[in-house]
């Protein structure tokens, strides 16, 4: 047998004997309800002329801003999200060529760029456009958004911490050794520095400037090793040093952590959060961001990025954000427990929404504990004209002070403190009276309540308003349809943590992630004949 194989690097010229086949175009190879085709049809449609306006110039022989969008939202449906095996698979997958219409794979610097400098500049405006084109088509009611949220982990490392505590804690201590330090140069050296009892970074730079002019003064040879003395204008120079880089160092970090508790040296904008994937079962701390997701019809129609843990702080920016960018509003806010404030009851009422939020006390008010507990307000007797209480015993706990609170987004809230006029010989007072670490005696305490009207007046409306039969429609829808969009990009797309760093890429892939869950949503309800359904009707026994 002839051996036709040598070991030239051209392994094209052993191969002579495979012969060309017809038909040569790609797209006579694939099928004619391939969702690739659907991908490139919307595509097309959209108005990418903000993500144009990233690039100086579009070369030729490359693909163009267009073609590079489609193969990373095709990629993205297709749980690929590495840069490197999106370029494996332009090179091999004809779907990927069918895309690239004849242009030369990218390399993977060339996708991993195409998210960090040019998606990511105008990612919202590519969301909204696509949201506007489902609206267009029919596919979203644009009249009831689902809100839930979910936190991804960050690309950053898990040690990599920093606290705001510790360093709140450290540059206390710091700033109590600066003044003695300052205080003891000023008598060795015979300076003054320190005027008014006034001490900056200014002060300690000064003074630093003084040093060395009596360093440079007196001839001063700074010697390191061991078995050298220092000199102790040395020491003090070398203190004061340690002193300003540290104090800069605590002022720049607290300075990114801003209003948050943590932050990961890796990736500034990751927060630290408890995560639902505990490998370790230790209740360990993640770098993640909190992905809020607003849902309509099944597609991701907004989305934005909180460095926030708690879900209560992010529902109104996200309303905001998505009345600026989508051509619609929504009439009806369906939202978890999570959700509930006094800020945003009043935010939706202020804006001409309907809160559908679910009470946090909604599911335990339920129970035959809460409903027999006599030292909650709800089981307490209440005279609005005399705007008081009336307890178990038959006492009236009267509206005796005011207090103002300010939460994180600078919303004032204020509660009415109700105070019971005396709690002696109640024989209810230990079922009555709580908190076992209070160091006032049992016999001096007496019930007190902290009541926002405003907050009360709104959760009961909001209470009557999901109790309805509509109202129950739109939370089991928002079970199905909120959670079930992280169910998807979680489970089915495999999309668990972010590749890239920085709040704007992740942003970016957030985005391309949420418009690959709507073209395969999208997809599945043309070849499913279910387009057109906003809500899943409700089951009646």
């Amino acid at each position: 047998m002839l051996n036709t194989l040598n070991l030239h690097p051209d392994y094209t010229s052993f191969q002579s004997y495979y012969q060309i086949k017809l038909p040569l175009e790609l797209d006579t190879m694939i099928p004619t309800d391939d969702p690739v085709r659907l991908l490139s049809a919307f595509v097309e449609g959209m108005d990418l002329t903000e993500l144009y306006k990233t690039y100086d110039r579009v070369r030729k022989n490359q693909a163009s801003p267009r073609q590079m969008f489609k193969i990373m939202t095709y990629a993205a449906m297709n749980s690929i999200f590495s840069s490197r095996d999106i370029e494996t698979a332009c090179r091999r997958d004809i779907n990927f060529m069918y895309l690239l219409e004849g242009m030369p794979a990218p390399d993977h610097a060339t996708l991993a760029r195409f998210i960090s400098l040019h998606l990511s500049a105008c990612s919202k405006d590519i969301l909204s456009e696509a949201t506007s084109m489902l609206f267009e088509l029919g596919e979203i009611s644009g009249r009831t958004v689902f809100i839930d949220g979910t936190k991804i982990e960050a690309n950053a490392n898990k040690y990599t911490f920093v606290w705001k505590s510790s360093i709140t804690k450290n540059l206390a201590k710091l700033i109590a050794r600066i003044p003695a330090l300052i205080a003891e140069c000023e008598v060795m050296y015979g300076i003054k520095i320190v005027y008014n009892d006034r001490i900056s970074l200014h002060t300690l730079k000064r003074l630093r400037k003084k040093l060395y002019a009596i360093k440079q003064h007196e001839g001063i040879q700074f010697v390191y090793g061991i078995g050298r003395r220092k000199n102790p204008l040395q020491r003090s120079i070398e203190t004061l040093e340690k002193y300003i880089d540290k104090l800069k160092e605590y002022t720049k970090k607290l300075h990114i952590c801003g209003d948050r508790n943590s932050y990961s040296k890796t990736d500034p904008d990751a927060t630290f959060m408890r995560m639902k994937e505990d490998a370790m079962l230790n209740g360990q701390l993640k770098p993640a961001y909190n992905l809020q997701h607003a849902v309509d019809a099944q597609y991701i129609t907004w989305l934005d990025i909180s460095a926030s843990p708690s879900d209560a702080m992010t529902l109104v920016p996200l309303l905001k954000d998505m009345e600026k960018h989508l051509p619609f509003k929504y009439k009806e806010i369906v939202a978890d427990a999570g959700y509930e404030s006094e800020e945003t009851y009043v935010f939706l009422e202020q804006n001409g929404q309907d809160a559908y939020i679910k009470p946090q006390n909604y599911e335990i008010s339920k129970t035959r504990k809460y409903k027999q507990d006599i030292s909650r307000r709800e089981n307490m007797l209440y005279l609005e004209e005399e705007d008081c209480y009336i307890c178990s015993n038959g006492r009236k706990l009267s509206a005796v002070s005011e207090r103002n609170k300010k939460n994180r987004n600078g919303y004032l809230s204020t509660e009415t403190i109700y105070e019971c006029e005396d709690c002696s010989g109640c024989r209810y007072r230990d079922k009555c009276i709580h908190g076992n670490n209070c160091k006032t005696p049992m016999d001096e305490r007496t019930k007190k309540l902290w009541v926002s009207k405003i907050m009360k007046e709104k959760r009961q409306d909001t209470l009557e308003r999901i109790t309805t039969e509509y109202g129950t429609q739109l939370r089991m829808n928002r079970s199905i349809q909120a959670e079930g969009s992280f169910a998807v990009i979680k489970e089915d797309m495999r999309f668990r943590q972010y590749l890239y760093r920085g709040k704007e890429n992740v942003m970016a892939q957030s985005v391309l992630v949420a418009i690959a869950h709507n073209i395969n949503k999208l997809h599945f309800k043309i070849q499913g004949c279910k387009t057109g359904q906003f809500l899943i009707d409700l089951k009646t026994a």
